[in-house]
This record gives C-alpha cells, sequence and structure tokens, in this order.
C-alpha cells in the first residue's frame, strides 16, 4: 500500500491546498484526489511539481506499507 504524506508537507511549509494546486497546475479537486490516497497513479511531471514547490522529495511524500 502507498501512503501519501502530502498533507504532512504542506502543514510544514504552511502552504494551503488552494496555493499548491495552483503553483503545480492542477486543480484542487485533482490535488484532494492525490492527498486522500484515492489516485491511482500520479505523473513524474505532477510529482516533480510537487516537489519543487514543496522543496522536498518524492520520498517525503510518498510512503510504502505492506
Amino acid at each position: 500500500m502507498i501512503i501519501v504524506n502530502l498533507d504532512v508537507m504542506m502543514a510544514r511549509r504552511k502552504m494551503s491546498s488552494g496555493e499548491l494546486a495552483e503553483r503545480i497546475g492542477i486543480t484542487q479537486a485533482n490535488l484532494s484526489v492525490l492527498k486522500t490516497g484515492k489516485a491511482k497513479a500520479v505523473r513524474f511531471s505532477t510529482l516533480e511539481a510537487i516537489c519543487k514547490v514543496l522543496e522536498c522529495q518524492p520520498g517525503d511524500i510518498l510512503e510504502y506499507k505492506e
């Protein structure tokens, strides 16, 4: 199971969902799907944009648990 820790990184950076969605170029609805872990996939370009804006690594956002 892949756990999405996007809320944690957003809190650390004091960034709202609206601001992050705008800065990475996706809708708030799509960001919500990603944050809740309901997304079936994430584009590398989206992941790269998130990491750039939040100044983090993919491993800071995505976590694997059995």
